[in-house]
């Protein structure tokens, strides 16, 4: 059940995992006309900093009406404020859409298996998102660019319903300005005058140079999108262990307790949300599962 104002207190996550910690929002920005982005920071430390792996979420919870997961969608390098981003779809998504600067919420978190960073060392880099499955992998990507010479080629691959639709659209120019990044878009449909690509983000990986020998990838996005992406990287000869995906569950607890997001014989919450996908291919085309 949802707490009480008076409880809505910090608390070391180890010692208290179910308590949220009052966080209030710093700044807030729409993106497309259904998704926005808020930017937090501790009620009772603000600038504080928020440490958290790419890849991982955290529940946030709006007073009397509950909680919802929500990727962690910041620079894990510049950690001084905690950003979300968020599509309203439901009660509680929505009440988030509605806060202004200065309202308050609480903050579980981080939990969750991050995306393997330190593994992609070395390789190339194929990163694939399809709509909102940008924010989850935006840590990512500003990670691997904070140390590019870490890294080999970086593609970015991104597909979204319509021009109006394009998520992160500053990130994506700065990304595309960079000379060693190659940035692919491609839209769904488009009104007249749009010059750039239409058709499925599939069609894009063909143009995305990587070495399936050594490389890794990682996709986020709708599931239907997501399976056709790693079939046409495995056409491309990327093995499954090499590729990466990150699951949205239904998630209560987020410590492994309540079964809500149960995923054959994986708890998404601790076990993922980012699973390599020779671990989950077994499952993952299984409805209603």
């Amino acid at each position: 059940m949802p707490r009480p104002a008076a409880d809505l207190r910090p608390a070391p996550l180890a010692a208290e995992p179910m308590l949220p910690r009052a966080f209030r929002v710093a700044a807030r920005r729409r993106e497309t006309h259904d998704v926005f982005t808020l930017e937090l920071e501790p009620a009772d430390a603000p600038g504080e900093a928020f440490a958290f792996e790419p890849g991982q979420f955290n529940m946030l919870y709006v007073l009397g009406a509950g909680e919802v997961p929500i990727s962690i969608s910041g620079d894990p390098t510049r950690p001084g404020r905690l950003m979300h981003t968020v599509r309203a779809v439901g009660g509680v998504t929505r009440l988030l859409e509605g806060l202004k600067k200065g309202d308050s919420l609480g903050v579980r978190g981080p939990y969750g298996a991050p995306w393997p960073v330190l593994d992609a060392e070395g390789r190339d880099v194929v990163v694939v998102a399809g709509g909102i499955g940008l924010a989850p992998l935006r840590p990512l990507i500003c990670q691997v660019l904070a140390r590019r010479d870490r890294f080999g080629r970086v593609s970015i691959v991104f597909g979204t319903r319509s021009p109006a639709d394009i998520l992160l659209a500053k990130d994506l120019e700065r990304w595309r300005s960079k000379f060693d990044v190659d940035v692919l878009l491609t839209v769904d449909h488009a009104p007249p005058g749009w010059r750039g690509h239409v058709g499925v983000v599939t069609a894009l990986l063909p143009r995305a140079a990587f070495d399936p020998a050594n490389a890794r990838a990682f996709v986020c996005g709708p599931e239907v999108m997501m399976r056709f992406t790693v079939q046409e990287l495995a056409h491309r000869g990327l093995p499954a262990a090499s590729v990466h995906v990150t699951m949205e569950r239904n998630m209560k607890c987020a410590i492994g307790l309540c079964g809500h997001c149960q995923y054959g014989p994986e708890f998404v919450c601790k076990d993922g949300p980012v699973f390599r996908f020779d671990r989950i291919e077994r499952i993952f085309g299984v409805r209603e599962l």
